[in-house]
C-alpha cells in the first residue's frame, strides 16, 4: 500500500487527483497541469514535498564524515547555508543527488529523494565514520512555495526577513505561528522557499499559506507541474536522468564534483573518467519535427541507436518539445543534430544550451 504524507486528507478534500509516485500517494494535479505550471511561472504555486527524506548527521566529526561521502565541499559553506551535490559509489555511480543543510559543523541535515529514503539512509549510516546518523524522514513535513510572488506572500506569515535570505540559505522561523525551517531553495527554476515543520502542524501550515496566497493568485500544485517546471530549467530527476549507472560528470553535474577537496567516495573513478574522456554526455534538445520525446525513447544517428532520452515533454512555457538525452560526445555540442525514435517514426532534434527557460 502506498504511503501518505500528513497532508493527504487536505489534498483529497481540495479535489486533487492522486497517483502513486515512488511508493507515495501524491497529488499529480489540482486545477490542471497547465494552469498550475503557469501559476508558478507568473504568480505562485504550493507543493507538498513531504515524501522527500531527511537524514541527519551529528557529532564532532559530522562535517568531516559527510564530506567524505559527498561530491561537493561542505567546508566551503557556513552555518545556515545549503549545498547541492551527489552521493556516489566507488565507481562513480550516483547513489542519489541531495541537498545538505549545514545547521552547524556537528549538525547537518541531508534531504534525499523520496524513492531513495531507505537506500540513502543505509548508505550514509554504513559510511558515517563514527558520526551519529538518524533517519528523520517521518519527522518532517516539507512544503514548497514557488514563483515570482512567493517573496511577497510569505513575509505576511512570518517575522523573518526573507528578503535578506539569499538563495541556498535557510533560517529558523515561525510561519503562521508554526515553528520550522525556511530555506530559499526549490525545484522549479523560480524564486521561492521550502519550509520544514513537524507533521502534526503540516495541514495548518498548508491551509495558512493557501489562504494568504489567494489574493496573489497562488494555487496548490501537483507533481505534474513540478516535473514540467523542473525540466524547463534542466534540473535532473534521479531515476530518469541519472542513477547508479551514471556518474555526475556524464550527467552534466561536474560543477558539484570537487576533485581538489581531498578524498571522497568515487573521487578516483571520476578523476580517471575525466582524464580518459566521457563515454557519453547528458544534453538538452528540442524537437524540430512534430511529436513529444518521452523517457526511454531511442536516440538515432544515421539510423543507428546511439543514445536514449531520459526526460521529455511539451514545454508549457516555450510551446515546443524539449528533452534531455544521453548521447556520444561527438553529438553533444550545441547545434548538433540527431533523431528521436517516436513509436517507429524518427523525429529530428537539435542540441541546445540549457536551461531551456531562464527566469527574468
Amino acid at each position: 500500500m502506498a504511503k501518505r504524507t500528513p497532508l493527504y486528507d487536505v489534498h483529497v478534500k481540495s479535489g486533487a487527483r492522486m497517483v502513486e509516485f515512488a511508493g507515495w500517494d501524491m497529488p499529480v494535479q489540482y486545477s490542471g497541469l497547465l494552469d498550475e505550471h503557469e501559476a508558478v511561472r507568473t504568480r505562485a504555486g504550493l507543493f507538498d514535498v513531504s515524501h522527500m527524506g531527511e537524514v541527519v548527521f551529528r557529532g564532532p566529526k559530522a562535517l568531516e564524515s559527510l564530506n567524505r561521502i559527498f561530491t561537493n565541499d561542505l567546508r566551503r559553506i557556513v552555518d545556515g547555508q545549503a549545498q547541492y551535490g551527489c552521493l556516489c559509489r566507488e565507481n562513480g555511480g550516483i547513489v542519489d543527488d541531495v541537498i545538505v543543510y549545514r545547521r552547524a559543523e556537528d549538525d547537518l541535515l541531508v534531504c534525499v529523494n523520496a524513492g531513495n529514503r531507505d537506500k540513502d539512509f543505509d548508505w550514509l549510516r554504513d559510511h558515517a565514520g563514527g558520526s551519529s546518523v538518524t533517519n528523520e524522514s517521518d519527522d518532517w513535513v516539507q512544503i514548497a512555495i514557488q514563483g515570482p510572488r512567493a517573496q511577497a506572500i510569505l513575509p505576511g506569515l512570518t517575522g523573518a526577513d526573507l528578503a535578506a535570505l539569499k538563495p541556498f540559505h535557510f533560517a529558523e522561523a515561525q510561519v503562521a505561528g508554526i515553528p520550522g525551517t525556511i530555506a530559499r531553495t526549490g525545484y522549479t527554476g523560480e524564486d521561492g522557499f521550502e519550509i520544514f515543520c513537524r507533521p502534526d502542524q503540516g495541514p495548518a501550515l498548508w491551509k495558512a499559506i493557501v489562504e494568504a496566497g489567494k489574493p496573489a493568485g497562488l494555487v496548490p500544485a501537483g507533481l505534474g507541474a513540478r516535473d514540467t517546471l523542473r525540466l524547463e530549467v534542466a534540473y535532473r530527476l534521479y531515476g530518469s536522468d541519472m542513477d547508479d549507472a551514471t556518474t555526475p560528470l556524464e550527467a552534466g553535474l561536474g560543477w558539484v564534483v570537487k576533485l581538489d577537496k581531498g578524498d571522497f567516495i568515487g573521487k578516483d573513478a571520476m578523476a580517471r573518467q575525466k582524464a580518459a574522456g566521457l563515454p557519453r554526455k547528458l544534453v538538452g534538445f528540442v524537437l524540430t519535427d512534430p511529436g513529444i520525446a518521452r523517457h526511454g525513447y531511442d536516440v538515432l544517428h544515421d539510423g543507428e541507436k546511439v543514445g536514449v532520452v531520459t526526460s521529455g515533454t511539451k514545454s508549457p512555457t516555450l510551446k515546443t518539445s524539449i528533452g534531455l538525452a544521453y548521447v556520444p560526445p561527438a553529438l553533444a555540442a550545441e547545434g548538433s543534430s540527431f533523431a528521436v525514435d517516436i513509436r517507429g517514426r524518427p523525429a529530428s532534434a537539435q542540441v541546445v544550451k540549457t536551461p531551456f527557460y531562464v527566469r527574468r
